[in-house]
């Protein structure tokens, strides 16, 4: 939704602000950041082609309400939003913003999947930290990127608090760790050796086991496609649109010659 301030005219010599005009203009605008707001989302449209741009901030909030004080992108917001963006004939690609902290690992894990199974061009860019379930988050668009300041912490599945039944939850914390290592080894270059590797270092996070790695180191061992701007990913976003439709055009024209046939 683009508006142009500049094409805003002053109708009789009176104020901007009290012209009809103006004010479904302002009240466009107001729609355009009341979405925002509530979905941490926006959608652009540049030479024919409609992007929707969302993002992971903050933590994923899951089953449990997170307090008032704390940044959340909630779950049940991002699956119905993803299933509407798959659907839609206007939206042409999703860009998606990750500056989280991780959080819930089924939600995470869930919003991972859904966007993995997407067939709709799909890119992310981490910026400022893609840590804990942002590393599924990060990797599950078909390229991806990371600016070189940005930070991704890699540790274990872990809780506090009593845990009852000890051997049980041991053996449910292992298959949920080896869910979450196929899904990253399966949608980037980073092997199952390595990754455990980092998984389990001992030396880099205090009082935990993890790694704490760079934008640089990221690429280096395959976890993340590439270093890059906002620019980058929306240039790679626009190329897998362009392919999609050329895909597009040869299929429409191939059962348009088959149905002559």
């Amino acid at each position: 939704m683009d508006i142009d301030k500049n094409k805003l005219k002053d109708a009789g010599g009176e104020n901007p602000e009290d012209s009809t005009g103006t004010e479904d203009t302002g009240s466009a605008e107001n729609e355009q950041l009341d979405f925002i707001m509530k979905s941490g989302s926006v959608i652009s449209k540049k030479d024919g082609e409609t992007i929707h741009c969302l993002t992971i901030i903050g933590q994923v909030e899951g089953h449990f309400i997170l307090g008032d004080g704390q940044k959340a992108t909630k779950y049940e917001h991002i699956i119905p939003l993803l299933v509407s963006i798959e659907q839609s004939d206007e939206i042409d690609g999703l860009l998606l913003v990750l500056n989280t902290m991780g959080g819930d690992v089924e939600a995470g894990l869930a919003i991972a999947e859904m966007i993995a199974g997407m067939s709709k061009p799909t890119v992310s860019l981490v910026l400022g930290g893609g840590h804990s379930i942002g590393v599924p988050l990060a990797v599950c668009a078909k390229k991806s990127f990371i600016v070189p300041s940005a930070t991704m912490t890699i540790h274990p599945v872990r809780m506090s608090g009593t845990v009852v039944g000890v051997p049980q939850t041991y053996y449910y914390f292992e298959r949920m760790q080896d869910r979450i290592v196929r899904f990253i080894t399966e949608h980037s270059h980073v092997s199952d050796e390595k990754f455990r590797e980092y998984l389990m270092r001992t030396d880099q996070i205090a009082t935990d086991v993890g790694s704490l790695i760079d934008g640089w180191e990221a690429v280096d061992i395959g976890l993340i496609d590439q270093v890059g701007s906002l620019a980058d990913a929306l240039q790679e976003l626009r190329r897998q649109v362009e392919e999609k439709q050329k895909e597009s055009q040869t299929e429409n024209a191939s059962s348009a010659q088959a149905s002559l046939v």
